[in-house]
């Protein structure tokens, strides 16, 4: 797979991703937040399991294992961050903090990787947070306890999205490696909905389409996806992609919730897309210039 085609994957993965607020929303309607991981990634494995059930009989090794193991605690980590965010922060605000993801990736590749981001992926990068600040952030006064936690959450993810293209590029079958970590995020969620809520399964058609859909195309498919085209991407153009996610939850919520974006939401949505276009695309290719070789470190 060349690298524009991975990155047509994750856009695809970005917008599965993007419909995930709509259905957590439904979702929260009918189960408890740790109760709804433990469905979401429960279900995901079980179907993505048993879709490639023989692939897994033969290339499950401890090494496959132990990255699932540490990716899907980390998964874990992520959505429960997010939830217990959302308990103490504006739904907006904590968009805005967990696109600090498309941050947190070019800063932790400069400290531990061994080159730096180039300056056109810094600035889209730059571009596409301004975008999402005009995009989801309303005056708030401090920083609360929530903020924190979706600060957290966005730097786990960061932190996912780089083991991710690591173990992905280093295992024969990062396939295996996307399934099982569903299924070890489903596993954490049932401990700590055993430990700290009542397990139910969902009392309504609304919240059994929300959680098969969370389950099945958010999450099966979703991170498979992810986990196979990172193999052919960088870290920080697949967490620029990712940063079209609020602009995609936009969408979804003036077509399915009736909600409206105001000029700043807009404005916010183009500076996101400049942002991801510009990291995307050679401008100078397209205007047709001779591109001058240069020494570049790779982003």
């Amino acid at each position: 797979m060349k690298p524009f085609k991975a990155n047509v994957v994750i856009m695809i993965v970005t917008l599965f991703w993007g419909s995930s607020y709509l259905f957590m929303k439904m979702g929260l309607d009918s189960v408890q937040p740790f109760n709804l991981i433990a469905l979401r990634f429960g279900l995901a494995f079980i179907a993505a399991g048993g879709l490639f059930a023989g692939r897994l009989r033969r290339n499950t090794d401890a090494s496959v294992l132990k990255h699932a193991s540490l990716l899907g605690f980390i998964l874990f980590g992520v959505f429960a961050s997010i939830m217990l965010g959302l308990q103490g922060t504006s739904t907006s605000n904590a968009g805005f903090l967990m696109s600090l993801t498309v941050i947190f990736v070019p800063v932790l590749s400069a400290v531990f990787g061994k080159s730096m981001p180039s300056k056109r992926l810094v600035l889209g990068v730059l571009l596409a947070m301004t975008g999402i600040g005009l995009l989801t952030l309303r005056p708030q006064s401090g920083i609360g306890f929530g903020d924190l936690w979706c600060i957290l959450g966005a730097l786990l993810f960061a932190v996912h999205m780089m083991l991710t293209g690591r173990a992905a590029k280093t295992s024969p079958d990062p396939l295996c490696i996307g399934i099982w970590q569903l299924g070890f995020a489903g596993a954490f969620g049932l401990v700590f909905t055993v430990l700290w809520e009542t397990p139910r399964l969902p009392g309504s058609i609304s919240g059994w389409v929300a959680v098969l859909a969370l389950s099945l195309v958010c999450s099966a498919l979703g991170f498979i996806l992810q986990t196979m085209a990172q193999q052919y991407t960088t870290a920080t153009q697949a967490g620029l992609i990712f940063a079209l996610e609020p602009v995609v939850a936009a969408v979804f919520g003036l077509l399915f919730m009736n909600e409206t974006l105001s000029v700043q939401g807009y404005a916010g949505a183009g500076l996101v897309l400049l942002g991801v276009a510009l990291s995307e695309l050679n401008v100078s290719r397209l205007l047709g210039r001779k591109k001058q070789p240069r020494r570049e470190a790779a982003g």
